[in-house]
């Protein structure tokens, strides 16, 4: 998990540079095509099929998925890597409300079964959102409320993409199939973009940025995938935050970005909500398995 979490921040930063030359449905479609390559190499060796019994699951989890993507690619490029990093997070906030209001409405009083307490959630949600304020304090006297809000948007949205993947999980499809159908999506999606938006002038030099897009993305879901199936999922949940750390190291070390306290201390408290969201949810569904970034 922490390997993942690296891998993602590290990827996370190639997009930063990246966007100075490509917009957001290039890089989204850049980073589907080497994906697909790079996942049917892999799936190949590991003599894993890509036909699949659920290509409407998968066709969904990929249009959410590349709405998410697209929305943090651009929240990236225009907003300080730690803030885009850490809005991007909030999904687990928003994964363990959907699910704990799910089980809400599921609950039959008539076979005896307790409701899930909602009081320490409702907290947890309400000090997440109290950390996006105190993070995007800056970003609104800078005039980015627009990227912010596109920001929170990919963590929201990317919760659905999650909560997509559990539900491929529990059917038994294999990582390397999901992750591939994930990148063919994307690669569909940044063409359609493309065609709106325009391309770029094309330069090697600068085109260098897209290889790592693509191939740190594929690496980082795997090692999180990995990690959730085979680790303790409250541990994994917790070190998954990692990447809020690494994000916050680039930022400051490579693009000279200034963290002011408020900033330091919302970002503590959305990884604070965000774990304990994770605890809460576990004890109010204890069925519900873990989430891949």
């Amino acid at each position: 998990m922490v390997l993942g979490s690296l891998l993602f921040a590290t990827m996370a930063v190639c997009v930063k540079y990246a966007s100075a030359w490509f917009n957001s449905s290039e890089l989204v479609f850049y980073r589907g095509v080497l994906g697909m390559v790079f996942m049917w190499l892999l799936a190949r060796q590991r003599g894993v099929a890509l036909a699949t019994k659920y290509p409407g699951m998968h066709a969904w989890r990929s249009i959410v998925g590349v709405i998410s993507m697209g929305a943090w690619f651009y929240a990236i490029a225009w907003l300080p890597l730690a803030t885009a990093m850490t809005l991007n997070y909030m999904s687990s906030v928003w994964v363990a409300a959907f699910l704990v209001g799910g089980a809400l409405l599921a609950w039959n009083p008539r076979t005896g079964s307790a409701t899930p307490r909602q009081g320490p959630l409702v907290l947890s949600v309400l000090a997440g959102f109290a950390g996006v304020i105190m993070m995007l304090r800056p970003t609104i006297e800078q005039n980015q409320v627009f990227a912010g809000v596109v920001g929170l948007m990919s963590g929201l949205i990317s919760a659905f993409a999650y909560m997509q993947v559990m539900a491929l999980g529990k059917l038994g499809e294999p990582d390397s199939r999901t992750v591939f159908y994930f990148a063919a999506g994307s690669a569909v999606a940044g063409a359609i973009g493309m065609a709106i938006t325009g391309i770029s002038p094309w330069d090697w030099k600068h085109a260098l940025w897209l290889l790592p897009v693509g191939i740190l993305a594929s690496l980082g879901q795997l090692c999180m995938t990995r990690a959730y199936r085979q680790g303790a999922t409250l541990v994994v949940a917790s070190l998954q935050y990692f990447g809020i750390v690494f994000g916050a190291i680039y930022s400051v070390t490579l693009f000279g970005d200034t963290i002011t306290p408020s900033g330091w201390a919302g970002m503590a408290l959305i990884v604070a909500s965000g774990v304990a969201a994770t605890v809460l949810r576990s004890r109010a569904v204890p069925s519900a398995p873990a989430e891949e970034h």
